[in-house]
This record gives C-alpha cells, sequence and structure tokens, in this order.
C-alpha cells in the first residue's frame, strides 16, 4: 500500500479539540475498536474489558517545564521550546523568531539566564543546539523559570490546574516536553482496580519531544523521516513481559510512546531487552508488531505519525471508520480528550 499525507486526512470540527481535561481523570469517554466494530463505552469501565493475567505498560516520563520568552542581543523576541536537555549545561530545542537565530548568537532567557546557539540540530536541521553560557544547571533553571509546555492547539496559557492535570498521577522520570496522555486518564483508584483484578502494571520511561508535534512535510509517508527519543526499559519490566507472554496474557501499551519503545526494543518471539537506547521507528500500515496486543491512546491529529501508527496497530480502514463515529458522537479530542482502546487487527 503506497500511502500519501493525505489518506490520513479527517474533518475535525475545532469545537471537538479539547482545551480543558475532564472533571475526573477516569470521567473520559473510551471508544473499544474491535476491528470492523466500535463500543463507545466509559473509560471506567476499562477494568472490565481486561482480564487477570493481562500486563499494562505505562510511560512514566514526567513533564518538565520547557518553554522559555527571551530575546536576541538584537532585541528580538524568540520563544524557546527544549526539545531535549543533555546534559546540565546543553539543550536542544525549536527556536521561534521573526528571523532565526545563527550559531553564535546569545538569547537571554525569562530575564534570568543566557544560552549560546551553537548550531542546528536534529535529522534534517529542524532543532537547534543550545549551550548554557553562565555554568548553571539547566535542569533547575528549567523548574525555577520555565512554562510547562502545553501542545499548540490548546489555547489557554498553561495555569495551575495544568501542572497537576498535564501530568499522569505515576509520573517519575523527569524529562518530556509533551505528557503521554494515554496516562492522563488513570487515576490512583483505576489503578487500585486493576491491580485488585489481577491486572498487571509495569513502567518504562520515554521522554516525549517537542518534535512529537512536528508536521509530516513530505506527501509519501515513506519519505518521512522520524525525530529520535530517548527511552528506557528496567529490568523487571522485560521480565514481566516475558512471563506475561509465556502464561498467555495480553501486553497492552498505555500510549503510542509506550508502544514506540515496546516494539523498537522488541524481540520477534515477543520478548523484549531491557536498557536504554534511542528510538526513530515510523510505524505505518504494514508494519508487523511483536510485543503489543493491545493499545490505550486517545485522538490523534490529522495527517500526524501517530494516526499512522494507530491505523498500522487496529487497521487503515477501522480507525477511518472509527475516528468517523467519534466525531459524530462528539468524543472530544487530542491531549485534553477522550480514549480509545484498540485491538490489533491483521488488516493493513
Amino acid at each position: 500500500m503506497s500511502l500519501t499525507v493525505d489518506d490520513f486526512d479527517f474533518p475535525l470540527p475545532p469545537e471537538l479539540i479539547a482545551q480543558h481535561p475532564a472533571s475526573e481523570r477516569s470521567a473520559s469517554r473510551l471508544l473499544h475498536v474491535c476491528g470492523q466494530q466500535q463500543f463507545n463505552r466509559q473509560f471506567i469501565e476499562l477494568p472490565s474489558l481486561l482480564r487477570a493475567g493481562d500486563l499494562l505498560v505505562f510511560n512514566d516520563t514526567r513533564v518538565i517545564k520547557a518553554r522559555f520568552f527571551g530575546q536576541k542581543e538584537t532585541g528580538g523576541q524568540v520563544e524557546v521550546l527544549l526539545e531535549r536537555i543533555v546534559d546540565a549545561t546543553h539543550a536542544i530545542a525549536q527556536i521561534r523568531a521573526s528571523k532565526s537565530p545563527k550559531p553564535n548568537t546569545r538569547i537571554k532567557l525569562a530575564e534570568a539566564f543566557e544560552v549560546l546557539v551553537t548550531g542546528r540540530a536534529g535529522a534534517s536541521g529542524e532543532f537547534f543546539a543550545l549551550e548554557l553560557v553562565d555554568g548553571k544547571d539547566l535542569w533547575d533553571l528549567a523548574e525555577q523559570f520555565g512554562k510547562l509546555p502545553l501542545p499548540p492547539y490548546i489555547e489557554h496559557p498553561a495555569e495551575g490546574a495544568d501542572e497537576a492535570r498535564y501530568q499522569t498521577v505515576y509520573a517519575r522520570e523527569p524529562g518530556a516536553v509533551a505528557a503521554p496522555t494515554a496516562g492522563l486518564h488513570f487515576d490512583e483508584a483505576m489503578l487500585a482496580t486493576l491491580g485488585a483484578r489481577g491486572i498487571q502494571t509495569a513502567f518504562l520511561t520515554l521522554h516525549v519531544g517537542a518534535g512529537t508535534y512536528q508536521p509530516v512535510r513530505v506527501e509519501k509517508i515513506a519519505d518521512h523521516r522520524m525525530h529520535s527519543e530517548h527511552f528506557a526499559i528496567p529490568a523487571t519490566t522485560a521480565s514481566a513481559i516475558a512471563t506475561t507472554r509465556a502464561a498467555g496474557g495480553r501486553i497492552i501499551a498505555v500510549g503510542t510512546t509506550s508502544l514506540r519503545a515496546l516494539e523498537s526494543a522488541g524481540n520477534p518471539d515477543g520478548t523484549v531487552r531491557s536498557g536504554p537506547a534511542e528510538t526513530s521507528i515510523f510505524i505505518t500500515p504494514g508494519y508487523h508488531f511483536n510485543v503489543v496486543d493491545r493499545l490505550i491512546t486517545n485522538f490523534h491529529l490529522p495527517k500526524s505519525t501517530l494516526l499512522m501508527l494507530v491505523s498500522a496497530f487496529a487497521g487503515y480502514d477501522h480507525i477511518r471508520a472509527a475516528y468517523a463515529q467519534a466525531v459524530a458522537e462528539r468524543y472530544r479530542f487530542f491531549s485534553y480528550g477522550d480514549a480509545m482502546l484498540l485491538e490489533k487487527s491483521d488488516a493493513v
């Protein structure tokens, strides 16, 4: 199947883009997609759709305050969104300015500290490499002076409530600049219910980068190159996956980030390799999934790589039908929106 970006477009009324989260984390709706069939449910029903011995794999990354406003030495205003903090004094970032900064440009951020633009970064030079000028710690500066980086389709600036709700309840490892949003639906009560039913949980870490919102700029999706993200799978998680697989349980990825990490580290027998790694995996229809059996995810942007991923997982025609139903049923879309439970399909 030779697919273009336009094959992943769909009409979405703007009012369906959720600007705020549901009143309670687990109060969202859940569209259960089983091949050609779709079932309208509530997220609180999720435990009844799983069975004892299943394993849910969560991404425990924590969103950092990665957005800064500042100015160049010339006085020009800039907005900086960190893609990744490489170490205490180096980062990769997106920069919005009237003119792209050249190498050796100094930028003062938050009226508090300076960074030096040392050059371009990323597979196609879409990011900028930054170096801290004054020798302080970027992690501390981000926490002290940065702002929470809400997605571009959320129209209000980050508020106090966002700092709690745009973060999973199990977030532990700081480094993401976008939340693994499928996990936002889980609260402590839901996790306790899952455990009481014998449904196992495990964790990995994939630091979601700002590149997750980068548009696909080629016509044929085969020509697109993904940005790279860092992930780590603990030995305990790899062991839990092997044990679950051997016992006939199902591996359920909570979010596309968990799925991308698991498939990147996957073996043909459905087990995974533990340890740290980088992934630039681009999953499109025709991909063979080795590890993940079911996927919990939110609704994704038209023409996005994540829409291509879920189309590969659940079947292209099945996802098109499911999204059409979601629009007709007025589901809430994107980061603060409703969720889907997808069954893996052999259909392309």
